[in-house]
Order: structure tokens, then sequence, then C-alpha cells
């Protein structure tokens, strides 16, 4: 249970970086990150930051893959532990 949270402060702190890179970057117009890496490390547990770090700072407000992509992901990765919690306290 401590490395599941640890994992977690991880990736979610990686999240914010990654996506805060991304929007300097595009200011800077430089290389940027792909749309792929920014979901799947929303998809490895850094939704929920990565979609309120998106917010917060207007990066990729206007494109539907992210402001529908990344809540769903979340909602997914929801299930998936209410499902978990539901096996193991059966």
């Amino acid at each position: 249970m401590y490395l599941l949270f640890v994992y977690l402060i991880f990736i979610n702190i990686l999240a914010l970086a990654v996506t805060v890179s991304d929007k300097h970057r595009a200011v800077k117009h430089k290389y940027r990150i792909s749309e792929f890496t920014l979901l799947l490390i929303s998809a490895l547990g850094g939704s929920a930051t990565m979609y309120l770090t998106m917010l917060i700072i207007r990066h990729k407000t206007r494109h539907l893959k992210f402001m529908l992509g990344i809540p769903l992901i979340f909602l997914i990765q929801l299930l998936i532990l209410f499902l978990i919690w539901r096996l193991i306290n059966v």
C-alpha cells in the first residue's frame, strides 16, 4: 500500500511538471511533448492532476480529446479502484 501511495505521488508530480512544461514550450514555440505522452501519463494515474493543471493554466482546453478524454480516463480509474476494493472486501 505504501508503494502505491509513493507511485501515485510521483506520477501526479510528473503529470503536473509535464503539463506545465508543454504549456511553456507552446508559448516559446519549442519542441512539444506529444499528445500520446500526455495521455499516457494521465492513464498511468496522473489524470486528476493533469486535468486540474490544464484548467488552471488554460492549456489544451480547446482540445476535445483532452477535455473529455482525461476525465473519462479518471472515471475508468475510479471504477477499477472500486471493483478492486469490492473484490478485496467480499
